[in-house]
């Protein structure tokens, strides 16, 4: 998919943070020509949309918005960022923006109107993501986030929260763990993934870090089981 426009240069980084963890491109502009001078050099068929932030400065959110409805091939979706002081001054000028979120941010509010958006214009974008519970894994871009906050691990640190995410409340000895996630051809220890374990429990934060539960004398297990005794199995996707 082609960038998102997104003003100001300065605007919040919670908010590209949001955008690109859900697998969007971003190219920020903080004047009205660079809209439309860095097009052709940031994608070849225009922009994808554009997220337009009011903060401190409504006048120029509402310009940037007037110059991208007002192009020869009007730009859409066009999500407008605004204040709770600012929105008396949204009457009468729906046709600027397509909808618009309050500050400060929510990531998730904020993606979802925007995919809402995309879906209504039939341009639906579905990015390859893992969502368990607080936890979301994006697998275009290699970034994890907990919480709305996203997480600085390595390759290899990724890989293994990738394989457990994507296979909730299975149970995995640290042998099967090496040869999914490092490779058959890897000869390291089964002490690698305990290794591994111990630092992305720790990236997680006390909060998360159960998220990946030690099962005594096996291996690892992401999530809880649903399992009770008497009840039969926990029913599988």
């Amino acid at each position: 998919m082609d960038p998102l426009l997104c003003y100001p240069e300065s605007i919040s980084p919670d908010v590209l943070s949001a955008l690109r963890l859900a697998g969007y491109r971003t190219h920020c502009v903080s004047r009205l020509e660079q809209a439309d001078a860095e097009e052709q050099r940031a994608t070849a068929d225009g922009w994808g949309g554009a997220v337009v932030s009011a903060s401190g400065d409504l006048g120029g959110a509402l310009a940037m918005c007037r110059h991208l409805r007002r192009r020869e091939e009007p730009l859409s979706p066009l999500l407008l960022v605004v204040e709770a002081e600012q929105l008396a001054d949204l009457q009468l000028r729906d046709e600027l923006f397509d909808d618009f979120c309050v500050a400060p941010v929510v990531a998730g509010e904020l993606v979802a109107r925007l995919e809402h958006l995309f879906f209504r214009s039939g341009r639906g974008l579905a990015p390859d993501v893992i969502e368990f519970g607080p936890l979301q894994l994006n697998l275009e871009t290699y970034q994890a986030a907990v919480a709305g906050r996203v997480l600085d691990l390595t390759y290899m640190e990724y890989e293994l929260l990738r394989f457990l995410a994507a296979h909730p409340t299975k149970v995995f000895t640290r042998e099967t763990l090496l040869s999914r996630v490092w490779g058959y051809e890897y000869y390291g220890g089964a002490r690698t993934v305990d290794v591994h374990v111990r630092r992305l429990r720790a990236k997680l934060g006390e909060e998360h870090a159960h998220l990946i539960q030690t099962v005594r004398s096996v291996g690892y297990r992401f999530g809880q089981t649903g399992w009770v005794p008497g009840r039969g199995a926990a029913p599988e996707d």
